[in-house]
Order: structure tokens, then C-alpha cells, then sequence
């Protein structure tokens, strides 16, 4: 019985485009994760990327349960001493929403080389306009 490993040639790269709309953020952060990484495929394998391309529209309308609004913080550092910030979600969410969402996808994926180049498949922006056309994404409902 030999190990089957899948060939880059064979890999075929799809285009979703999932609105964040209403979704809860943790559940579309997991199944994006999935998307990206190939996890979907009969032909995954953890060493290669099998994953497809998501487009993720409509980034300011993610929804959060409970009370992560206000509670829920983010953290950033300046490498300097006393250099270190940090914002709520809600402010996050007014400032920056894709942000918000991309933090999320990157916690579900290993932070490996190969991670890093999955994570780069992502494309996230707050309106429901995107630049990607052309790639034809097919929509994706969860």
C-alpha cells in the first residue's frame, strides 16, 4: 500500500465568495479555515496546498454572540518598552473590519510556511464590491 500524495498539476483552484453577513464570526472564521486549507477535498494532504481561493464580502456586518463586543480585546506590540495597545472588538470592527475577520481565519491555520502561503488565498473586504470579477466566484453559504 503506498502513501498517496497529490501532484500541483492535478489540484484544481476554486473561487468562493461567502458574505459575512449575519454569520457568526468564530463559525465563518472555521469554515473558511477549511475552504482555504483544502480540509473539503478527497485529495488533502497536510503537506500540500490543496485549498481554494474566498473572497469574504460584507466584513462590518459579522455578527459576535454574547457580550465579545465590548469584552473581547486585540493586542498589538511596537517592540518598544511600553509600547503595547490594545482595542476592542467594537472598535476594531469600526476601524478596520477585515481585521477583525482575518485574525480570526489566521488562528485556525498552522503557522507554518505552508500556512502562511494558505492564509495569502484570503481576500476580505468591508463592502460588497471586490476586484476579483473576473475569477468568476461562485457564492458560498454556510
Amino acid at each position: 500500500m503506498r502513501t498517496y500524495a497529490p501532484k500541483k498539476d492535478n489540484i484544481e483552484k476554486a473561487w468562493w465568495l461567502v458574505n459575512a453577513e449575519g454569520k457568526i464570526l468564530g463559525r465563518l472564521a472555521t469554515e473558511v479555515a477549511i475552504l482555504l486549507r483544502g480540509k473539503d477535498k478527497v485529495q488533502f494532504a497536510p503537506h500540500v496546498d490543496t485549498g481554494d481561493f474566498v473572497v469574504i464580502i460584507n466584513a462590518e456586518k459579522v455578527a459576535v454572540t454574547g457580550r465579545k463586543m465590548g469584552q473581547k480585546k486585540y493586542f498589538t506590540h511596537s517592540l518598544y518598552p511600553g509600547g503595547i495597545k490594545e482595542e476592542t472588538l467594537e472598535q476594531l470592527l469600526d476601524r478596520k473590519p477585515e481585521e477583525v475577520i482575518r485574525r480570526a481565519v489566521w488562528g485556525m491555520i498552522p503557522k507554518t510556511k505552508l500556512g502562511r502561503a494558505v492564509f495569502k488565498k484570503l481576500k476580505v473586504y468591508r463592502g460588497s464590491r471586490h476586484p476579483h470579477e473576473a475569477q468568476n466566484p461562485t457564492p458560498r453559504e454556510f
